[in-house]
């Protein structure tokens, strides 16, 4: 994916919640990864998403930090305050305890490209805390690759556990 990115001359930011930095490190292990990668910000707290990454306050104070609107606008803001063409981002609760509401394994993973709204895809994850934050990391990354493939899905698909 890093290679399809740096041959296209594009960009990509990361904004990660849940994942705590795991999607920077994971793109970051392939070497010639700055060819592409502009850099992560990782926003646990959700002011953070709110004012570094320009989520609105009124959506946050509505539905809480795990929502798929809130993960779109975690993307959008990486793209906007990192400078590069795609955003991606993760947002969710890896537990062990449920938030807002949302049990644990609600998880939302979102990207935004330069022609394009963005797309999210909503998960409902089993396993460990550590389970659902990798497989928060592969399908985050999956669907970078699907819409940089020209292979979007539609949103909140049904596949492999996800809702």
């Amino acid at each position: 994916m890093l290679a399809l990115l740096a041959g296209r001359s594009l960009t990509l930011a990361v904004a990660e919640s849940l994942t705590g930095g795991l999607v920077a490190a994971e793109l970051t292990s392939v070497a010639g990864a700055s060819r592409s990668f502009r850099g992560s910000v990782t926003a646990y707290a959700t002011d953070l998403k709110r004012d570094v990454l320009g989520v609105d306050g009124a959506l946050l104070e509505e539905r809480g930090a795990v929502d798929g609107d809130v993960a779109l606008q975690m993307a959008a803001g990486a793209r906007q305050v990192l400078g590069a063409d795609w955003g991606a981002a993760t947002t969710g609760v890896a537990g062990p305890e449920p938030q807002g509401g949302r049990p644990v394994g609600t998880v939302y993973v979102a990207v935004a490209g330069p022609e394009s709204g963005g797309k999210v895809t909503a998960l409902r994850l089993n396993g460990s805390r550590a389970d659902i934050r990798k497989e928060s990391v592969r399908s985050v990354l999956e669907l970078l690759l699907s819409e940089l493939s020209g292979n979007g899905r539609a949103q909140d698909t049904e596949q492999n556990g996800e809702i």
